[in-house]
């Protein structure tokens, strides 16, 4: 392990960003139709390794069946929009329309609406009812609130989504949440993150969780490092969470627990690059937000941007280039990765000469 002096009183560990690594060819390549990136966590399997985040700008029950139809997992914010009105297309039209400092406030407004159980209810009944697989996400922070209403409304994939998740939050003002316990408890596998650290991962990995979430979430669009000065490099912090993966392996007598980026994917090579650093999937917000048919319309944002005491994210602007169904599958009309996220993917695959994701883990990257 490579350590620097910061200065005489402090040490510290380098780390990379997938900006900073770049997959090696090997002596084989292969024909892109060959190349499988199906995926599988618990007994739900899909044929793309992508869970679309759950962020307003980017899921809403629409979304979420046209990407479950496609072969991917949406994940929907049940803290979001859609769960505190009837009708939040007149909001989202509103949103997009915001401009600078008055779009932080504006949002922080809309938000104070409460979240409805009977909306987070029919908005699980809709995606259910498309016959794709359901899924939503709540913060460590509202868990406990409307975990049953959830579990009840038939979700098959319960997402505790927060910048920072940890196994032993302490509190002198509530009583935490106690992973282990909870997911002890529920009948549904349960995706938990994010975190960035071996140590952090292991003791998630620890609490039953059938997938670890690897990073803060919504990289684009959130300041957390500005306002935190929390960070760490997605590349180091995905390679350092698939070691705990594998020693947990171990120590847990066989047990896999699914490691999956969420943060930092902007692009197509970044997807290649977190997969062969050892993530099992992404979880992607920015590229999906690039969607003509994306709910922000052409705006990205995540909790962070409209919290009550400390906003520490942005609504960003990005050029919408395609289709959802365009940005992960093609045809391109750019070379710059934002369009066929998939076929870029089969691509590295199989100029490297793997055929199936669990081997394309193993390829060897080099630091630039």
């Amino acid at each position: 392990m490579t350590e620097i002096e910061i200065g005489r009183a402090k040490r510290a560990r380098r780390a990379f960003s997938f900006d900073d690594i770049a997959i090696v060819p090997s002596r084989r390549t292969r024909d892109p139709e060959e190349v499988s990136i199906d995926w599988q966590i618990d007994a739900y399997r899909f044929s793309l390794p992508v869970l679309a985040a759950p962020m307003d700008s980017v899921m809403s029950p629409g979304t979420a069946i046209a990407l479950g139809r496609f072969g991917g997992l949406g994940v929907l914010n049940l803290e979001g929009l859609w769960t505190r009105y009837e009708d939040p297309l007149s909001l989202l039209e509103e949103v997009s329309g915001l401009r600078g400092i008055d779009a932080t406030a504006r949002m922080q407004e809309i938000y104070t609406e409460p979240v409805k159980a009977e909306l987070i209810t029919e908005r699980l009944r809709e995606v259910r009812e498309a016959g794709v697989t359901v899924a939503g996400s709540l913060s460590p922070q509202r868990t406990k609130e409307f975990a049953k209403v959830v579990v009840d409304a038939g979700v098959d994939m319960f997402v505790i989504r927060g910048t920072t998740v940890s196994a032993e939050h302490v509190s002198s003002q509530a009583e935490p949440l106690n992973l282990k316990e909870f997911i002890y408890e529920l009948d549904v596998p349960v995706i938990v993150g994010g975190c960035a650290t071996y140590q952090a991962a292991l003791h998630l990995m620890r609490t039953g969780a059938a997938g670890v979430l690897v990073g803060f979430g919504g990289g684009a669009a959130h300041t957390t490092r500005t306002v935190l000065g929390v960070a760490v490099p997605m590349a180091s912090a995905v390679a350092d969470v698939a070691a705990a993966r594998r020693d947990y392996l171990d120590e847990s007598g066989g047990r896999y627990v699914h490691v999956i980026a969420d943060g930092s994917i902007g692009k197509s090579g970044d997807i290649a690059k977190a997969i062969a650093c050892g993530a099992d999937a992404v979880m992607v917000g920015s590229p999906l937000a690039r969607a003509t048919d994306a709910p922000g319309r052409g705006f990205h944002w995540g909790a962070e941007a409209h919290h009550a005491d400390l906003p520490r994210g942005e609504r960003v602007e990005f050029e919408q280039v395609g289709s959802l169904e365009e940005i992960l599958f093609g045809p391109s009309r750019v070379a710059d990765g934002t369009m066929n996220l998939i076929g870029a993917l089969k691509r590295s695959m199989a100029t490297t000469g793997y055929t199936d994701l669990k081997e394309f883990q193993r390829v060897e990257v080099v630091v630039e």
